[in-house]
């Protein structure tokens, strides 16, 4: 069973992997950082924050510093899509921002239906909806 976690993102329970809900690919363990099976641009912060002042006479520019802070871009290996971005002090590991149980995962959702494709608005699916009567 598959289950969907981000836009981007879903876990496949049968085999615990992270997998790119655009294109199918395969990414990591889903018991592992999904950042760990992505491309990486480490991308200097001032290419998307440009200064708002003239760095040659002034040293705040009111952009991000490169050697204090780095703008990291991760990309489905297979399709491209930007799955995640995150500001980190150079050198810094990759946060992880999503963490499960797996195995209570598999648990919860051993007798639940596979959802396909998120619901959308605030109703939730007519199959989970209580049945009402306007009198």
């Amino acid at each position: 069973m598959k289950v969907l976690i981000t836009e981007n993102l879903r876990i496949n329970l049968d085999s615990e992997m992270w997998e790119c809900r655009h294109c199918d690919k395969v990414l990591i363990s889903a018991r592992d950082n999904y950042k760990r099976g992505l491309l990486v641009y480490n991308r200097d912060p001032r290419e998307v924050h440009k200064p708002l002042l003239d760095p040659t006479k002034y040293t705040r520019t009111y952009s991000p510093d490169p050697d204090w802070c780095r703008l990291i871009e991760y990309y489905c290996p297979d399709c491209g899509t930007m799955m995640e971005t995150e500001y980190l002090p150079p050198g810094h590991p990759p946060l992880r921002d999503i963490e499960f149980d797996i195995d209570a995962m598999k648990e919860q959702w051993k007798h639940r239906e596979e959802v396909l494709v998120p619901p959308i608005g605030n109703e939730p699916p007519a199959s989970k909806r209580r049945h009402t009567h306007n009198h």
